[in-house]
């Protein structure tokens, strides 16, 4: 199968979309700025929304498998910012920058990826190797199925680093995973492995090191082989089933959450602002 003229025309500078030479109907997106960690920025957010969007139109395209180059999945957002220094790291991705309806037009960004990597019709198998943090937890959980080589690890540190977490992530992964162990994940930001999340129901299933895309290959060709309606049909009722328990447009405020806490932030006076603390009240 050769790749379909809108996405092989198009030059991608944040992913790279390939067509199997073998299996009609068999196209991987591959997160493609190794040198980042793969790392989530404004322009891949744009790309990947723009791939779905062609993919999603190309009835040709019936598998779509998401990996990522290099040495792990994704990094997740890109703040540009190392997280050591906790603290600091919180305090400038949650700097507003903008005037707030500007920021509020960007934190919808992640939203939209998410929805548009959901959206696709084609049944979508995510390939992980490495790690996958944060944001990049939030687009696997929009995948139909999923798979990650023995080793890989995940985390979701925004909460502990004081960042509300968005994209939508909270029902999606509800959702996946459970309310209960979602709390977990979500408040203490630990590392979790490939066995946990497979335990857990996160991944379908735990490879060996460096079988990760062809596993996903051996799943797509059975896939293309079985009656393309049964399987479309069976895709459009457990997404639909599954978003009647924990509806993932329940998101729809992430944005105004974000751009709420930073706009409150930057009203609160500094500590040299606010002059000397009150004194404690006497007690009865």
């Amino acid at each position: 199968m050769a790749l379909p003229e809108p996405l092989a025309s198009r030059s991608w500078s944040r992913l790279r979309i390939e067509a199997d030479p073998e299996l009609d109907g068999l196209v991987t997106v591959s997160l493609a700025r190794p040198e980042k960690l793969n790392a989530i920025d404004a322009a891949m957010h744009r790309e990947l929304q723009e791939a779905c969007a062609i993919i999603a139109r190309e009835p040709a395209i019936r598998v779509v498998v998401f990996a990522g180059e290099g040495r792990a999945f994704s990094a997740g957002a890109d703040l540009g910012r190392s997280t050591r220094d906790g603290a600091r790291f919180a305090d400038e991705a949650m700097t507003l920058r903008e005037p707030p309806l500007v920021e509020r037009e960007r934190a919808l960004t992640g939203v939209r990826t998410a929805e548009a990597i959901e959206a696709l019709p084609q049944v979508t198998i995510g390939a992980v190797h490495g790690f996958a943090v944060g944001g990049a937890v939030v687009l696997l959980a929009c995948m139909d199925l999923r798979l990650a080589e023995a080793g890989t690890w995940f985390s979701i540190p925004e909460v502990p680093l004081g960042i509300p977490l968005t994209w939508g992530a909270l029902p999606r992964l509800v959702r996946e995973l459970g309310p209960a162990r979602v709390r977990e994940l979500v408040l203490f930001g630990d590392r979790f492995s490939a066995e946990a999340a497979e335990r857990w129901g996160f991944l379908n299933a735990v490879t060996a090191r460096g079988f990760a895309r062809e596993t996903a290959r051996a799943w797509a060709a059975r896939l293309l082989a079985t009656d393309p309606l049964a399987v479309a049909l069976t895709k459009s009722q457990t997404r639909a089933l599954a978003d009647a328990m924990v509806p993932a447009h329940g998101a729809y405020a992430d944005a105004d959450l974000l751009t709420l806490v930073r706009a409150v932030r930057a009203a609160r006076p500094s500590p040299s602002e606010a002059g000397p603390a009150a004194p404690p009240a006497a007690s009865a």
